[in-house]
């Protein structure tokens, strides 16, 4: 670099640092801005001699995370400080005893909780991802903070992702859908949630991404209009109300309407409410709640409200701190529209989550704000003994789970996730009442323990001092504080009884000259085809491996060498006997998928669960005993793969679709005019290369519903058919179905 370009990057550093001081959410005081210069000063000097891979200085990324933590997210001096050191002991030989002495020991624990996070050994045996992520929640319990800063970190390193590999482009958008977008959603970052959903999509599916990117610019102006039309008129009433307010519209996120398009199997055009109007008021906290109906009320004096969607937030705000008024009306034009109702604190809340929240708390510092939010995550991190992955699905589920309010006997009202059962609700009471609950009553009738509540249920729990969990209570709870607490119970009995079988195995292999080591409980771990010890010991204890069963293992072992090659027979015979049930439906000889960069032609599966054929975007996924299966890039358990094991994915391309026909079920709906079969059969057997296989019509009340099954070459001949078939007249969708 000329001495030209340095200083130029220079003034840029320079230039963004007052900027980060600018933004700040929080009020900094003379102390503040010089723990913020020091920490500034510290991250430029280790970071010096460090480029990212677009060839910036790297110094330009703490900065940018300390940004987004200072603006987007709201925190104070001590984060803003552990931002921009946030990778200093990870890249540079600074300790984090260093950072302990030049600031002061809660920089230095924050700090210390992200290098944490980025130190991961790989464990061979579980998702490094997994243990990453749950490594991650962990520091929930040291300083929510680091997770806070995290969240900026990745948010930094989405928007900075176009020089990267495309492999660890998808990733790491997988990982960011899969767990950062759900995290920042239920801390209440709505904007930080948005932006990570949308460039998720952006690198998981890209060309969906750019579709809907055009077709948003394209439709711009006609919705700008649209939401004018309702301003002005809504305008009018306000203004005569006296309300002081703002109204703004918002356009509905790429990934959701991508969501909406896939859940109610639309597309683009189907999508109706694409955007939101949002009206943010002034008003002093005793007349929030009475302003918020009153411009309730003047909105349906001018459209029709849909009376099932009304969303009322404030008498009962979300768990996350979220507080607001939504009302979906009746628009010009017939097209359903959200209406927003916020006040100025409310929407703040809503944008910064609870870093907003002590701000309206007299006197309250950091902290104090800081620890409401951490009690409501606490329960997901009670128990962190489960398997990694586990671990992450159970916390996930609970992420974006909705909300339903329920009551309890004296009429307190309970936030649970949607889907929660009456054993759910117990355990949320107390894990005490939850492992005694012998029956539950809601609304006054006793109801099966996995019975489902609804919003307004009031339950009562009835306890027994004799009561026990039994294996069977796991499904019928969805709660992961309830899970946990079931889990542990069984844990204790299992162990208790593991113990036991422990002493008794001991005597009856010292019965059989058989003196008991970690090498024999490994060999009768695998002659019993168990996972753990544990397992092993239980089954012992509960009378489930038979003194004849220990017997043939001791003669197993004395024949060993004998045995090795009767184990290898039996294992080829079974395995050719499983292949023949999971038989792929393309034959190994055509050779149709190339793996990885080589192009390697390998053995493979086509998973059930997305059905791909020739010509779709596909990848491969290493399994444990089945080999490679290949599935859908779009399948449904693609992301959760392709975040908790990333090193399990093999690219995959297809090369010759030519030799091998492939079946697909396409689904048909319109209406019932005559003649509609006959063209439609017609259509089908002209395509060249299709033949039917099965077909199925029928008609209700006018509507025509049919589905066939044909036999395809590969995607292109498939997508023209379904391109006829969209022509006939009376037609009105056909789409692809897939197994789920």
């Amino acid at each position: 670099m000329t001495e030209i370009d340095i200083e130029k990057e220079n003034k840029a550093i320079a230039q963004e640092y007052k900027e980060l001081l600018r933004i700040s959410y929080q009020t900094l005081t003379p102390e503040d801005k010089k723990l913020i210069r020091k920490a500034f000063d510290v991250s430029v000097e280790a970071h010096k001699e460090q480029r990212r891979k677009s060839g910036e200085a790297y110094i330009f990324h703490p900065i940018a995370v300390a940004k987004i933590v200072a603006s987007e997210i709201g925190l104070g001096a001590t984060s803003i400080a552990a931002a921009l050191l946030h990778d200093v002991v990870e890249d540079t030989p600074t300790t984090v005893q260093d950072i302990e002495r030049l600031f002061n020991p809660k920089v230095a624990q924050i700090v210390e909780g992200l290098t944490k996070i980025s130190l991961v050994q790989r464990d061979l045996n579980v998702s490094m991802q997994a243990e990453n992520f749950r490594k991650m929640i962990l520091t929930l319990n040291d300083d929510v903070r680091v997770i806070l800063i995290k969240l900026a970190d990745r948010l930094h390193n989405m928007q900075t992702m176009d020089s990267m590999q495309e492999d660890k482009q998808t990733k790491i958008a997988s990982e960011t859908l899969y767990i950062y977008a759900p995290l920042a959603h239920r801390l209440g970052l709505y904007n930080i949630k948005t932006k990570l959903e949308d460039l998720g999509l952006k690198y998981t599916e890209p060309a969906i991404y750019n579709e809907i990117v055009s077709k948003i610019r394209e439709t711009k102006e006609e919705q700008d209009a649209y939401i004018k039309d309702i301003s002005d008129i809504l305008k009018k009433s306000l203004d005569e109300e006296g309300i002081e307010y703002i109204i703004k519209g918002r356009p509905k996120s790429i990934y959701s309407i991508r969501r909406k398009m896939l859940a109610q199997n639309v597309s683009f055009d189907e999508v109706y409410d694409k955007f939101a109007l949002r009206i943010v008021y002034k008003s002093t906290p005793h007349d929030e709640k009475f302003v918020a109906w009153k411009i309730y009320s003047i909105v349906t004096d001018h459209y029709r409200p849909s009376p099932s969607r009304l969303r009322d937030w404030i008498s009962s705000p979300k768990s996350t701190g979220y507080e607001a008024l939504h009302i979906t009306v009746m628009g010009p034009k017939g097209r359903w529209v959200e209406v927003q109702v916020r006040s100025e604190r409310m929407d703040e809340i809503a944008e910064k989550g609870y870093a907003a929240h002590y701000k309206y708390k007299n006197g309250a510092t950091e902290e104090s704000g800081l620890d409401v939010w951490l009690n409501l995550l606490k329960e997901a991190l009670e128990n962190s003994e489960t398997n990694a992955v586990d671990f992450v699905e159970d916390f996930k589920m609970n992420l974006y789970s909705k909300e339903i309010f329920v009551f309890t006997p004296k009429g307190e009202i309970k936030s649970l996730p949607k889907g929660a059962t009456s054993l759910d609700f117990a355990f949320s009471i107390h894990s005490e009442i939850g492992i005694r609950t012998r029956g539950t009553r809601v609304n006054g009738k006793l109801v099966p323990l996995n019975f489902e509540l609804k919003s307004g249920d009031q339950i009562e729990v009835i306890t027994s001092q004799h009561q026990k969990p039994t294996i069977n209570w796991l499904d019928y709870v969805t709660t992961s504080r309830a899970k946990t607490k079931i889990k542990n119970v069984l844990n204790e009995n299992t162990k208790k009884i593991g113990e036991e079988g422990k002493e008794l195995l001991t005597r009856k292999l010292k019965h059989l000259k058989i003196t008991m080591s970690e090498q024999v409980i490994n060999e009768l771990v695998n002659f019993f085809k168990l996972k753990t010890s544990l397992d092993l010991f239980y089954r012992v204890g509960i009378g489930a491996i038979e003194n004849q069963q220990l017997k043939d293992y001791a003669a197993q072992k004395s024949n060993t060498f004998i045995n090795f090659f009767k184990n290898k027979m039996k294992r080829s015979s079974s395995t050719t006997a499983d292949e023949d049930i999971h038989k792929p439906i393309v034959s190994s000889n055509y050779d149709m998928l190339v793996f990885g960069k080589e192009h390697d032609k390998l053995d493979y599966k086509l998973s059930p669960c997305c059905n791909p054929i020739p010509g779709d975007d596909v990848f491969g996924f290493v399994t444990i005993n089945e080999g490679i299966k290949v599935h859908k890039k779009d399948c449904p358990n693609a992301i959760g793969m392709q975040s908790n094991y990333a090193y399990r994915i093999m690219s995959a391309k297809w090369i010759d679709s030519s030799q091998e026909e492939f079946k697909a079920i396409i689904n048909i709906t319109g209406m019932d005019v005559l003649g509609l079969t006959n063209q439609l059969t017609k259509v089908i057997s002209n395509n060249m290369h299709v033949n039917i296989q099965s077909i199925a019509l029928s008609t209700d009340a006018g509507i025509f519903h049919g589905q066939v099954a044909v036999i395809v070459r590969n995607n292109t001949i498939l997508k023209k058919m379904i391109s006829n078939i969209k022509k006939i007249d009376g037609i009105d969708k056909v789409t692809r179905e897939y197994k789920t």
